[in-house]
């Protein structure tokens, strides 16, 4: 233990690197190692496969970038950095550059919605490392305008994310390509059956480091939860960036609830931008650097932007929809209390949400501190369920039309869901509704949104059958006319 804490003391410089990076790192403020950085460079630094565990904001650009910096200045070769974004690989890019090039380091990004011309012609520069997305390097694979043959690191960056985008066979297709005499440095924020087989496969007797376990959270963030309808968010939304100074980074589960979401925040009187995958590739930059510059306060996103942004001072994050992924709930929360700062996250949850509550909080290991909603908006749900109210259905609360729950709370017995049933109050429904339409129905009344003939209304005539209009067959036919 002695050791660790005077190592981390000593900062980057009990860690093997070389002393021109090590001022370079000085230079730009670097002076601690985060815990992933103390335990991976001084195991990648010697060319060993290296596995780390840690989720976003831990500093794993650094982990890997040192080590194959300072691997290629010593060897003859080119490194290869694999993320599943294009954010990512923007921002990786940029923290390799404020490294390497003090010592001559060139790169080269490949994503997706740039253009392939200029790609091709920073290709043609020789670079050394080349930061790439699977689905653009393997355009340039099939193209044969680049050539892997030359690659000594080989580096996997949010790993596990990449494979549930559904990158796994360019990933197999990319290690075929690259020379197996390699270092593979593999970074992941989960350690899924996927991540193992990579390991036995394309890895040589690879280190583990593990900084934190799956649904670890930064120390310092905030969490808590509300419960309140849908329509209710909207309003929920504004109260809190009355509340809440800074900047705010609000999640979505979808691209056009961001966009409509981005609308509702103008409309509230502040600045906002959207960030998803229908955004093209410099709205989506412009997006990043003006929600990073100040110049948006208010940044909506999906998940893409859960593991692809690294924006720091972020004040605020609001989970607007919680995400499918329980897993995505750590790296969307992530993006707020990054390098010890302090961060908050809210998230909305409506009252039928209760089971994927759960599940983020099974991720988590621990419950998620419940907020009373303001008393502004009307109380709904905030407790845990004690009690059943069977007559709810009967009195058709909105409660059991809307959300079809089992349970209510104290204190709220306006919004107490139905009792359960599954599909038999709907059948018993159905089996009234159509034994009525069975029936003659008498002149005046009518069904809602269905009328047959002599089922009529006083404000509605009874359709008639149609009659074709009588014609003379032997009629002579109209002259034919022709274009002029």
């Amino acid at each position: 233990m002695s050791d660790t804490n005077s190592a981390v003391q000593n900062g980057f410089a009990g860690l093997g690197i070389a002393p021109t990076l090590l001022e370079i790192l000085t230079k730009h403020g670097f002076s601690i190692p985060t815990p992933i950085q103390h335990q991976s460079i001084p195991v990648a630094v010697t060319g060993s496969d290296v596995i780390g565990i840690a989720q976003t904001g831990t500093g794993k650009t650094l982990a890997f970038g040192i080590p194959m910096i300072q691997r290629l200045a010593q060897f003859k070769g080119r490194g290869l950095v694999i993320l599943p974004t294009r954010e990512l690989a923007l921002q990786v890019d940029e923290n390799l550059k404020k490294i390497g090039a003090g010592i001559g380091m060139k790169t080269a990004v490949l994503i997706g919605g740039a253009s392939m011309h200029l790609q091709k012609k920073a290709l043609q520069t020789k670079p050394h490392v080349i930061i790439a997305t699977p689905g653009r390097l393997i355009d340039h694979l099939e193209q044969k305008t680049i050539r892997l043959d030359d690659v000594k690191v080989l580096v996997l960056d949010e790993a596990d994310r990449m494979l549930d985008m559904g990158f796994a066979p360019q990933i197999a297709k990319i290690l075929a390509t690259v020379p197996k005499d390699r270092q593979t440095l593999l970074f992941s924020a989960t350690m899924p059956l996927e991540i193992v087989r990579i390991a036995n496969t394309a890895m040589r007797t690879p280190v583990r480091v593990e900084v934190a376990p799956q649904g670890t959270l930064a120390e310092r963030v905030e969490q808590e939860l509300i419960f309140v309808p849908k329509h209710d968010k909207e309003r929920l939304l504004e109260l809190l960036l009355k509340e809440q100074e800074g900047t705010v980074l609000v999640f979505s589960r979808t691209k056009h609830g961001a966009k409509k979401i981005a609308r509702a925040v103008h409309a509230m009187g502040y600045t906002a931008d959207e960030l998803h995958s229908n955004r093209s590739l410099a709205q989506r930059k412009a997006a990043l650097e003006g929600f990073k510059t100040g110049k948006y306060r208010v940044l909506v996103a999906t998940d893409i932007a859960a593991r692809g942004i690294d924006v720091k001072g972020i004040a605020l994050v609001i989970n607007y929809d919680l995400p499918d992924n329980p897993d995505d709930y750590v790296h969307r929360i992530g993006r707020t209390g990054r390098a010890g700062m302090a961060g908050k996250a809210v998230s909305f949850a409506t009252p039928d949400q209760r089971g994927d509550v759960k599940g983020i909080e099974r991720v988590i290991r621990g419950l998620i501190p419940l907020k009373p909603v303001p008393k502004v908006l009307p109380a709904y749900r905030n407790l845990p369920p004690v009690e059943r109210d069977n007559d709810a259905h009967a009195r058709g609360s909105r409660s059991a039309k809307s959300y079809g729950g089992t349970n209510t709370y104290p204190g709220e017995k306006r919004y107490a869901p139905a009792p359960t049933g599954g599909r038999a109050p709907q059948k018993a429904y159905e089996k009234q509704y159509h034994s009525r339409a069975a029936k003659p129905v008498p002149q005046g009344q009518h069904r809602a949104k269905r009328y047959d003939v002599g089922t009529t209304s006083p404000s509605i005539p009874a359709p008639q059958p149609y009659v074709a209009p009588a014609t003379n067959q032997f009629a002579p036919a109209a002259p034919r006319k022709f274009r002029k």
